[in-house]
């Protein structure tokens, strides 16, 4: 390779290098809000789940449409992903994690359905022959507060429960990211639907972390339950309302924990881009270096050699 070459490669190397650093900066920005988000909402969702456990008693409960357990026939995933690339192994490790999930439930292309959340969950999922019965975009970077709001997740809700209180579909799970830390997600896959009260609470731990502030939202999930509450004006009334809303905060509670978990993932690939940019460049600039040095001594000693040929003939 020519010094020209090099000099090309490395200047090509240093300008990538500043695009990735600035994604890695804008990456950086949006995680640590969609992080706060996330984690923010975390004890309302918590508090809702545990309020679904606690009305497991009563008998509207079990009377509510979203709460029928039948036969399973079809199945509908609500599948939550990217709309854009460059974020290293999180759209790797969220489809073989839906990949593993539905080879566990034993689905098929036959009696399972998607609703897609990003682009790269349609396009990947489409071009493979899956159905797909709603497609929702650009959740992940909307320009307020770089999150999707609880209004915006509504539609979604409905489409969802339509398909199961018509009978469409038997069961809906979703799949997303789960925000562990900046370094660390995990794919979570759970039910929504119908709502069951063991899964409530199996929704409850896993969304409570380990460590931290909000550790200790999780901790009087082992005190029993209030058996029976008393409704008023009527239990129906009442259950009509909560459980939708509460159904509605159990998707938008999973689509913060994906993002934060996207942004996450997009800064580290970011910051290994630039770090291994930053690598190459300085080798090949070593490289450079040492092929002019080489030019550059080898010009001298032609010089000093023709002028001892000079002398000699002199």
């Amino acid at each position: 390779m020519s010094l020209k070459s090099v000099k090309n490669k490395i200047k090509s190397i240093d300008k990538t290098r500043q695009v990735t650093k600035a994604m890695e900066a804008v990456s950086a920005v949006k995680m640590r809000k969609s992080q706060t988000s996330a984690i923010g909402i975390r004890p309302y969702a918590t508090s809702a789940l545990k309020i679904l456990r606690s009305i497991s008693g009563s008998m509207a409960a079990a009377n509510h449409p979203l709460t029928k357990v039948r036969p399973v026939k079809k199945t509908c995933i609500v599948l939550v992903s990217a709309d854009k690339g460059l974020a290293g192994s999180y759209g790797t490790a969220l489809f073989k994690g839906a990949y593993r999930f539905i080879a566990e439930k034993g689905l098929t292309k036959e009696n399972t359905a998607f609703i897609t959340i990003g682009k790269k969950g349609h396009e990947h999922f489409g071009k493979r022959g899956w159905v797909i019965l709603g497609f929702y975009e650009k959740w992940s970077d909307l320009p307020q507060a770089n999150d999707v709001s609880f209004d915006a997740v509504r539609p979604l809700a409905e489409k969802a429960k339509e398909l199961y209180v018509s009978g469409e579909y038997d069961r809906i799970f979703i799949i997303y990211t789960n925000f562990i830390s900046t370094l660390k997600q995990e794919v979570y896959a759970r039910q929504l639907l119908p709502v069951t009260f063991a899964g409530a609470e199996e929704n409850v731990r896993g969304i409570t972390p380990e460590r931290g502030k909000f550790s200790e939202i999780g901790r009087d999930l082992d005190v029993a339950p209030v058996k029976e509450y008393t409704f008023e004006p009527s239990p129906e009334e009442i259950l009509s309302e909560l459980i939708p809303v509460l159904f509605n905060i159990q998707i938008y509670h999973s689509v913060r924990e994906a993002n934060a978990s996207e942004h996450s993932a997009r800064m580290i690939a970011m910051k290994n881009a630039s770090d291994n940019a930053g690598d190459i460049s300085r080798g090949l600039k070593l490289h450079f270096n040492k092929v002019r040095q080489a030019a550059i001594t080898r010009e001298v000693s032609e010089i000093v050699g023709g002028m001892e040929s000079v002398r000699v003939r002199e």
